[in-house]
């Protein structure tokens, strides 16, 4: 067995075992490559060929949405154990990505080409669930993400957000700037300093320059 299939084996052994059946991890290990991605790279962008798909096993990926302005939107946050089914239904009809992940935190992943995942879902059972599952979930935060436009006000999509943040990268201490907040968000620096400090008198975040402290998730 090659070095890059022994190391993706234990990898899957770690953090899929209990979720795929053996002959399917056997599978993996035949036809997937193990990647790394540091924070702030984009792991995929919009209108590229989508080829692969991927199975985190750290850090985070932040999917957005991109209109043809150049406005973006962050819809959802992708972690350890999480692939993006909505990706993988992308994949299927063989459509560019209408999707650009960005790294969030140092991530790595083990990548399985399009072209055989279709066919596990008729094969693997457990694939199948995996992929059902996690399209449920990335529909679900979707929801919620069209629900804050529609219906939140911006102070609380800011809260939300800076909430989704802390949780994702395990820390309630963020460093992150009022515009990188704006760009996520889809609106202004000025807007969002405005709001920052209003969460800040309220007890609800710290904010100090390029920090803030989440204190209410």
């Amino acid at each position: 067995m090659k070095v890059q299939e022994k190391i993706i084996r234990k990898k899957l052994d770690e953090y899929f075992a209990t979720i795929f059946e053996k002959k399917l991890i056997d599978e993996i290990v035949e036809v997937g490559f193990l990647d790394k991605f540091k924070a702030g790279e984009t792991m995929i962008d919009v209108g590229e060929d989508m080829t692969h798909i991927p199975l985190i096993l750290s850090g985070a990926v932040k999917i957005i949405r991109q209109e043809k302005v150049g406005d973006e939107l962050v819809l959802y946050f992708l972690e350890k154990g999480d692939t993006c089914a909505i990706s993988f239904i992308n994949c299927i009809n063989r459509k560019k990505s209408i999707f650009k992940g960005v790294v969030e935190n140092d991530m790595e992943a083990i990548f399985v080409p399009v072209s055989i995942i279709d066919d596990w879902l008729t094969k693997y059972k457990t694939w199948r669930y995996f992929i059902i599952d996690s399209y449920h979930f990335r529909m679900i935060e979707m929801v919620e993400s069209i629900d804050g436009l529609a219906f939140m006000k911006m102070n609380e999509r800011l809260l939300k957000y800076l909430g989704d943040k802390a949780k994702i990268n395990h820390n309630v201490n963020l460093e992150i700037t009022h515009q990188q907040i704006a760009d996520d968000l889809n609106t202004s620096r000025v807007v969002i300093t405005r709001l920052l400090k209003q969460l800040h008198n309220d007890g609800k975040v710290y904010s100090t320059r390029n920090k803030v402290k989440v204190l209410d998730i």
